[in-house]
């Protein structure tokens, strides 16, 4: 009965909170259009290269990943599901979705594939609608899901979800070929294209502009990151709002393009009480009380696979390619610096997610489901 009463009251509210999502519609999984990471996440969402090859090479690659993305893209609408690990009864089930919070993951994968490692069932999604459906209806136990929409469904599964970790933070950057354009601040007059609107890329902005002091940029909205793309392929020194790895595609293929500024970097100065997110994991909470401590070891294993896909581009990007994420194993390497991974827990995740999430409520309401979550959302220990 719970599990209904949970279930319905998410349905309720799902198609009113992905068009406030901003990673599941235009962060993370906007991003995984272009990389073959993500349908249009995100931005989800997200492109350097410690060991590059020739800038030909580089070229070549990432218009090869753009133009099977094309393919991808299309195939994904299906939301088919892909599952990875212990298949055993009693195993984790972990959800997520086809992009930078996957690649986050592929190392634990890679390590329960190979033995190393079990009690854990990944089920990659290219929808963030399937991830949480399943993860209320309880045929999901963690689910690594866009930050404001885990605050919806939080709110209105009558507080059914914890967060136990932010895996991935700002993906989103200005890239132009206008060189006057440094920061923020440099937009003023300025006229800007961006996707997102409703949305976190919308909000994330109006607050950075706030914060700067410009009410003079024309903010004009596309319904697609690749249609900016194709603007700036058209006009470099236009100015655009990108997420990762849109960002490294686009560069590949107009040599004049260049990184403005990251508005991760942009927000970090002028809040010091929050962090631009992307992606964060929640987990069941009849899950979380029945299971304290296979959460607390997978939180460990997360944070491992993380640190690795941060420290080991050129292994992690073998196996997102392995796992399909990115067909390249190039363009994953390159894109893998500036995706953001990472793994915060505990207070430094309560105060940077629950800032983040003060900032969107004070945007838009509806952009957390109505109000803030309370403190028993954030799982500190």
């Amino acid at each position: 009965m719970k599990k209904n009463v949970l279930l319905k009251g998410f349905l309720a509210v799902f198609a009113a909170g992905m068009m406030l999502t901003g990673c599941g519609s235009s962060t993370e999984a906007t991003a995984a259009a272009t990389t073959a990471a993500e349908t249009s996440a995100a931005p989800e969402t997200t492109a350097e290269t410690e060991a590059e090859t020739s800038a030909a090479e580089e070229t070549t690659a990432a218009e090869s990943s753009a133009a099977e993305s094309q393919d991808v893209a299309k195939s994904e609408s299906a939301a088919e599901t892909e599952a990875f690990g212990d298949t055993s009864e009693g195993a984790m089930k972990i959800g997520s979705l086809k992009g930078p919070t996957t690649m986050g993951l592929v190392n634990l994968m890679n390590e329960v594939e190979n033995g190393d490692k079990s009690g854990y069932l990944f089920e990659m999604q290219t929808q963030p609608d399937v991830i949480l459906g399943k993860l209320v209806s309880g045929d999901l136990d963690v689910a690594l899901i866009p930050a404001n929409l885990a605050a919806i469904a939080y709110n209105k599964t009558n507080q059914g979800v914890s967060v136990v970790d932010i895996n991935t933070l700002g993906v989103l950057y200005c890239v132009t070929a206008d060189e006057s354009i440094k920061s923020v601040k440099d937009l003023s007059g300025k006229t800007v294209l961006s996707t997102g609107q409703g949305a976190t890329p919308e909000y994330a902005l109006n607050y950075l502009l706030e914060k700067n002091g410009v009410a003079d940029c024309d903010v004009q909205f596309k319904s697609e990151s690749t249609e900016i793309a194709a603007a700036l392929g058209n006009d470099p020194a236009q100015i655009a709002i990108l997420p990762q790895p849109f960002v490294t595609v686009a560069m590949a293929q107009n040599q004049e393009l260049k990184v403005a500024f990251s508005l991760t970097d942009e927000w970090d100065a002028v809040s010091e009480d929050s962090k631009l997110l992307t992606g964060v994991t929640v987990v069941r909470n009849d899950y979380l009380e029945a299971n304290g401590d296979a959460v607390t070891a997978f939180i460990e294993d997360h944070k491992a696979s993380t640190e690795k896909a941060v420290s080991d581009t050129k292994s992690t990007a073998e196996l997102v390619a392995k796992y399909g994420i990115i067909p390249k194993a190039p363009v994953a390497e390159k894109a893998l610096p500036q995706c953001n991974i990472v793994a915060v827990t505990g207070e430094e995740m309560k105060k940077s997610l629950s800032g983040y999430l003060k900032v969107l409520f004070e945007q838009n309401p509806k952009s957390v489901g109505g109000k803030l979550p309370e403190d028993n959302f954030y799982y500190v220990k």
